[in-house]
């Protein structure tokens, strides 16, 4: 029986147990007052505090690595351009989510095409052996193209639930224009889909792809 090792399972397992109130955060009101008075160090927790959020958010957009950073760069320029204009800091992961989506539209009609990325999703550092790496592989292959192969909503909505800091159904209900009390089914019909996928449904059930 082959079964998924946990680390692969992470993205499912996150939405899956994805609190409706979120989880705690860093004190935002405090890092942008200190940040608008030049803090570097301030500045800098708040990029060490949203790029999680920030990735996730633009890793469905099929852009190259290269122009992931350069939207990733450009997102927190326009941060650290309008700290002064940012009303309620508290909301400060929905502004940046809604800021690096902008920033990906942007580039993309900038330059009149998708340029389509098949970089596999990021792996651990770890030391298995032989047959783990193996499996691990397989399984990692089978999930990416089971995850891609999702409506392009559910991939948005499991990519925000896993995003780091939490972001709140009242903020993923805005990034995404979906009333508040669809995030919940919506969910668990994309995970119930991503499970059942015949790329992945081997590696859940057990036995051979």
């Amino acid at each position: 029986m082959r079964l998924a090792p946990p680390s692969t399972l992470r993205l499912m397992r996150a939405a899956a147990d994805h609190p409706a109130g979120g989880s705690a955060r860093p004190d935002f009101a405090e890092l942008v007052k200190l940040a608008r008075d030049g803090d570097l160090q301030a500045k800098e927790a708040l990029v060490e505090a949203l790029q999680r959020l920030v990735w996730h958010t633009i890793g469905d957009f099929g852009l190259s690595r290269d122009d992931r950073q350069d939207v990733f760069a450009g997102t927190f320029c326009r941060l650290f351009e309008r700290l002064h204009t940012i009303r309620e800091p508290e909301r400060l992961p929905g502004w940046i989510a809604t800021t690096a989506r902008n920033e990906a539209h942007t580039l993309l009609r900038a330059r009149g095409r998708v340029v389509v990325s098949d970089e596999p999703l990021e792996r651990e550092d770890s030391e298995p052996s032989t047959d783990d790496r193996l499996v691990e592989r397989e399984v990692r292959v089978a999930l990416h193209t089971a995850f891609r192969a999702l409506p392009r909503n559910c991939r948005e909505l499991l990519r925000l639930l896993t995003a780091m800091p939490r972001l709140s159904y009242e903020e993923i209900s805005e990034l995404l224009a979906m009333p508040h009390g669809s995030i919940g089914p919506t969910r668990q019909r994309c995970l119930d889909r991503l499970r059942s996928a015949p790329e992945f449904r081997p590696f859940i059930e057990g036995g051979q792809p």
